[in-house]
């Protein structure tokens, strides 16, 4: 849990009030309808079985990414009646309201927050996490505790590190992994402090040096940059699925990677554009399949 922040009750406990990046907020029962807001939440509160009755979507991303919709194809057909409530950087207030929700959760990543913060707290209790992905974790044991499934959240952390060391233990020869995403002009390489990167360092995983920064979640590369990405493995996404968009670049068959056979198509939802604990099994799940 983030420093100073959660409400300190036991699970299943309400009323309780939850200390979050915006204050606090009480929540006097357990919430039922629950809307999303940012990037990775719709995760969240899938993996803790609730199925929001309303979300957003990131640019060129769709509500309810397929990933999820395979992970909790149970849910299927609720999943079916959520509610788009616009996009996670101007979502559609009277949508919102229109759900009658219980709960409303968001982040403070890249927007006014403490704006969006007022507007939504006027229809519903809401709860505001850091945001990014170098915090999905405590991210997703602060939303946890507001619907009382801390320990539930903490179970699953506590599995899914206990997996990726095991997993890091049995890879020989210390392989070096590179993430690499293509997203319109955008080019990037991405760092330790990163959602991906978190994985491969839960894992004991060897970074190039190019993309050992920790100091920013990615760097920007040009084409004649590529060389940045270059490491034993490469696993590269590109929004919109056109892997042509990379592997069309002049660069892109001189890398010792790509010339290796060890250059691997991803999920560009599950590795780069959301950050929520499903996402992150994924991620692991691919890097096993790769490398283990």
């Amino acid at each position: 849990m983030p420093e100073g922040k959660g409400s300190g009750e036991s699970d299943g406990t309400f009323s309780r009030t939850v200390k979050h990046f915006q204050g606090e907020t009480t929540l006097e029962a357990e919430p039922e309808r629950v809307v999303v807001i940012s990037t990775g939440q719709a995760d969240v509160m899938l993996t803790l079985g609730i199925v929001p009755v309303g979300s957003t979507s990131g640019d060129g991303a769709e509500m309810i990414p397929p990933y999820l919709s395979d992970a909790f194809a149970d849910d299927s057909a609720a999943l079916e009646e959520v509610t788009y409530v616009g996009s996670r950087f101007d979502p559609d207030i009277e949508a919102i309201a229109n759900t009658d929700p219980d709960l409303i959760v968001m982040n403070n990543a890249g927007k006014d927050a403490t704006a969006m913060y007022e507007g939504l707290s006027e229809i519903a209790p809401t709860v505001a996490t850091q945001g990014t992905g170098l915090y999905w974790k405590q991210d997703f044991l602060l939303l946890a505790d507001s619907v009382g499934k801390t320990e539930q959240a903490q179970d699953w952390l506590d599995e899914f590190h206990a997996d990726a060391a095991e997993f890091g233990d049995g890879v020989s020869d210390d392989p070096t992994v590179s993430f690499l995403r293509k997203n319109g002009d955008r080019s990037r390489v991405f760092g330790v402090a990163s959602f991906t990167g978190s994985v491969a360092e839960d894992a004991g995983l060897a970074r190039p040096e190019s993309q050992t920064f920790t100091d920013e979640t990615s760097v920007d590369i040009s084409a004649e940059q590529l060389d940045q990405a270059d490491a034993d493995w490469i696993f590269y996404g590109v929004q919109g699925g056109d892997e042509t968009e990379l592997t069309s670049a002049p660069l892109w068959p001189t890398l010792e990677a790509v010339s290796a056979g060890q250059a691997v198509e991803v999920d560009d939802d599950v590795f780069y554009l959301n950050v929520g604990p499903t996402a992150a099994r994924g991620v692991l799940t691919t890097l096993e399949d790769a490398l283990g």
